[in-house]
């Protein structure tokens, strides 16, 4: 348990729950849990995911070399968070653009044929 940010009573965290079709994106793109729950603690954008219910949250990575978006797709439970997917994608998108909702279906129909 942990404190609210607004010092209002006591909130408490909503266990993880890995979805193996998430385990098995971050394995292709050689992302780690921690980098992930990294991501879901202080994503530098979210949006609504094409599924029902669900949301994407993003960060950039920037490197000598080029910059990269790290993506992860989740959905609440009353008591838990599934991972439903994670991901990278080579270069920026724009806020709400075609590109990241063809990548958030693709993304979901990978996890529904699953």
């Amino acid at each position: 348990m942990r404190f609210s940010p607004l010092g209002v009573g006591v909130k408490k965290e909503k266990t993880l729950y890995w979805t193996a079709h998430a385990l098995g994106k971050m394995m292709q793109y050689r992302l780690s849990e921690g980098r992930i729950k990294r991501i879901l603690h202080s994503p530098e954008r979210v949006e609504t995911g094409i599924a029902p219910e669900t949301i994407a949250v993003m960060q950039t990575q920037k490197g000598p070399k080029n910059s990269h978006e790290i993506w992860a797709m989740v959905a609440d439970d009353k008591v838990r968070r599934r991972v439903i997917s994670a991901w990278r994608y080579p270069g920026k998108t724009k806020p709400r653009s075609e590109i990241s909702l063809k990548m958030f279906r693709r993304e979901y129909v990978d996890y529904k044929k699953g």
